[in-house]
């Protein structure tokens, strides 16, 4: 017997079947010439919407260099999840949503619950560890297809909604992409107006702030919205104590905001200053050496 491929392992199609998905979307793309009009429906990246669907998440955790902070990502059954187009029903506004099924409205919907507990302690015998306390999760990578590697284009749409029922916690939204600068993220605070309850909350695209090891980096670029890797959900507040987000859909929409999300809701200070040479990253110099002054960023060729 063989064994399982990752992306199988994570719930994902095999190479023929995703050769095929990928033939049939941009085939029906064509067909539809939808690259014409402004698509009313939303466009998944990840729907928490049966056992498997946290399997193709990976988890980020302190923990995995010597921390001491915990998480996990667990399913919940629930009421099912349906697509709503504008239009439909009472919905008249542009764009799509995603919602319990009619049969299931006022329940909650299936999810994943991302818990655990930050620890700041930081890890015996490694000085070079200066600080800890930090969490999260991203999808996994697609895998490849006869068409290359499997990428998101969320160029047609405007705004990331996800819904969600959260603890008030500081939690941020990661975008990684094919950038020729491998460890820029885009990033932006998860906004919650309504703890304890569920909502839909929405983030333009538009205003996502490029970092690098979590710091705002100059110049700003807008996001490589055609090639998409992954999307995710950190915890860095490094507020030691448990902590607990449900989310039941990550996806993208044209359907505008009900409140505007400002510019000082982004979570950064972005009045850039140089960050001081001598302040440590904690558990990210493990991973990659910083950058010392005048040394040109490291690209990916």
């Amino acid at each position: 017997m063989f064994a399982a491929t990752p992306s199988l392992r994570a719930g994902y199609p095999g190479f023929f079947r995703r050769s095929m998905d990928e033939l049939k979307r941009q085939a029906k793309f064509a067909v539809k010439m939808e690259g014409l009009h402004i698509p009313i429906k939303p466009f998944p990246l990840i729907k928490f919407d049966e056992p498997l669907s946290p399997e193709r998440c990976k988890m980020m955790c302190d923990s995995d260099v010597g921390g001491f902070s915990r998480a996990s990502l667990t399913y919940v059954p629930g009421a099912a999840h349906v697509e709503r187009t504008a239009g439909e029903g009472s919905d008249i506004k542009k764009g799509g949503v995603i919602v319990n099924a009619p049969a299931h409205e006022g329940e909650e919907p299936s999810h994943a619950v991302f818990a655990g507990s930050i620890s700041t302690e930081l890890p015996p015998n490694r000085p070079q560890i200066q600080r800890s306390g930090y969490a999260g999760f991203r999808t996994r990578d697609r895998g490849m297809s006869l068409f290359g590697k499997l990428l998101w284009d969320l160029s047609p749409y405007s705004y990331l909604a996800l819904r969600i029922k959260s603890d008030g916690r500081k939690y941020f939204v990661n975008f990684q992409t094919e950038s020729i600068v491998p460890t820029d993220l885009h990033q932006h605070l998860l906004p919650s107006y309504s703890p304890g309850e569920w909502e839909t909350v929405t983030i333009p695209f538009s205003a996502l702030v490029r970092t690098n090891y979590g710091q705002v980096v100059e110049p700003q670029k807008e996001m490589m919205s055609t090639k998409v890797r992954s999307v995710g959900i950190s915890l860095i507040d490094r507020v030691p104590g448990p902590f607990e987000l449900k989310i039941a859909d990550i996806y993208a929409t044209n359907r505008p905001p009900e409140r505007k999300a400002g510019q000082e809701e982004t979570g950064f200070d972005l009045s850039f200053e140089p960050e001081d040479e001598d302040a440590g990253r904690g558990m990210m110099d493990e991973i990659e050496p910083r950058r010392k002054k005048g040394e040109p960023e490291r690209i990916l060729i």
